[in-house]
């Protein structure tokens, strides 16, 4: 069976991805594909969240085994976990965090069970619009200069002291729940 999933982002709400995805592929066929189709990086804390209908967050699917998670709670890996084992039914939600510095994340759906139908390889069906920026780190990198100054340069003259007071900012002032996805 083939999963239909639609992405979007709430950051660029012209962005939407329409993905074809076999239900026996492993997540990680499907972070692959995002990546690529948005030409991010890899990133060792990009996980998918399995969410219920209110956006709250019931599972976790990671990367990596060396996540910050609590002892109580199942590690499920991308290279080991099928996507059939957490959307089977039409309408369900998941999150895809693309940037976990700066808790940054893609909304999906389970819009479509296609019966018959089996893909061999995950591919976007269908693309609206541009991603968004992975990180405003990676903005740095990509742009160069036309005065000549270093990424370093730059990077200080962004984040000086007047760059939202001289503190910087604290990870706790950002609102998750305001996006409705509690970690």
């Amino acid at each position: 069976m083939t999963l239909k999933l639609t992405l979007f982002s709430q950051e660029k709400e012209d962005f939407v991805l329409e993905i074809l995805i076999d239900s026996d592929a492993k997540f990680s066929e499907l972070h692959q594909l995002i990546l690529r189709d948005c030409n991010y990086g890899e990133h060792i804390k990009q996980c998918f969240l399995i969410c219920d209908d209110e956006w709250r967050v019931k599972q976790r699917i990671c990367l990596h085994d060396n996540e910050d998670v609590g002892y109580d709670e199942d590690i499920n890996l991308m290279s080991r976990t099928r996507i059939g084992d957490f959307l089977e039914e039409e309408g369900q939600r998941l999150a895809y965090v693309f940037d976990p510095e700066g808790k940054r994340f893609f909304l999906m759906e389970l819009t479509e069970n296609v019966f018959g139908r089996t893909d061999k390889k995950a591919l976007v069906n269908r693309r609206h619009g541009m991603p968004p920026q992975q990180s405003a780190f990676s903005t740095f990198q990509e742009n160069s200069s036309p005065s000549g100054e270093s990424e370093e340069d730059l990077e200080e003259e962004a984040i000086d002291e007047d760059f939202y007071g001289d503190e910087g900012y604290e990870s706790e002032e950002l609102d998750l729940e305001g996006y409705e996805i509690n970690e």
